[in-house]
């Protein structure tokens, strides 16, 4: 057993490797915060009836899920420094994370939406209600309860998604763990450990998830 997991070995790591715990989840939740607000508006340009902002939306959409995220984080870092343009590992793991989550985020919110009754628009609109009004007190409260699940599914994605910074130097928990496992010479105690630090901070993350469905489950019926 020690020859796969030794466990002294991971205990006398833990401190370091815990070390890079803030930065993920600093990354985790600026970038998934971005992505949220970003992708609220890509979907609403999505579903409108403008083809000048329409089309955008879905050719941004089909790019970010098109092309792989590690490659879009090695643009952003090593890329764009050939034209001038730098910003540091944070930004741009912050950055290439958030506008890839934005395209997930948007078609989740678009479904959403979608989702709700055409005859709750029709009812803000017999109360005078304005579009933004009908959306903002209407439409997305009933939406977010339906959205909630597969954001949730996205957080917890971008969280684990999160170790790919390590390749762009930004020191998350994957990055700690890759240093660890090169000065103790046992890469696999270290990558087992992080997977470890991984799985309880995703179930917080649904634990939060469920409590949020039942805070919204009011606007279901």
């Amino acid at each position: 057993m020690q020859d796969f997991f030794d466990v002294k070995l991971a205990i006398e790591n833990l401190p370091f490797i815990l070390g890079g715990l803030p930065m993920t989840i600093a990354v985790s939740f600026v970038a998934m915060a971005f992505g949220l607000f970003l992708g609220l508006f890509i979907s609403l340009a999505r579903s409108s009836e403008l083809l000048v902002l329409r089309y955008p939306a879905r050719v941004y959409i089909s790019f970010m899920r098109g092309t792989p995220i590690l490659v879009f984080l090695f643009i952003l870092y090593y890329g764009l420094p050939m034209i001038e343009l730098r910003m540091s590992a944070y930004m741009a793991a912050v950055l290439g994370f958030g506008l890839n989550s934005a395209a997930y985020i948007a078609e989740v919110i678009r479904s959403s939406i979608n989702s709700v009754p055409s005859g709750q628009w029709e009812s803000a609109k017999a109360l005078g209600f304005s579009y933004w009004q009908t959306l903002r007190k209407v439409i997305l409260p009933q939406g977010v309860r339906i959205a909630m699940p597969p954001l949730t599914n996205i957080f917890l994605d971008l969280v684990k998604a999160t170790s790919l910074a390590a390749v762009i130097t930004v020191p998350e928990l994957f990055q700690k763990a890759q240093i660890a496992g090169g000065r103790e010479f046992d890469t696999l105690t270290m990558y087992i450990l992080v997977a470890l630090i991984y799985w309880p901070l995703c179930i917080v993350i649904a634990f939060f998830q469920e409590k949020m469905e039942d805070r919204f489950s009011r606007y279901v019926k």
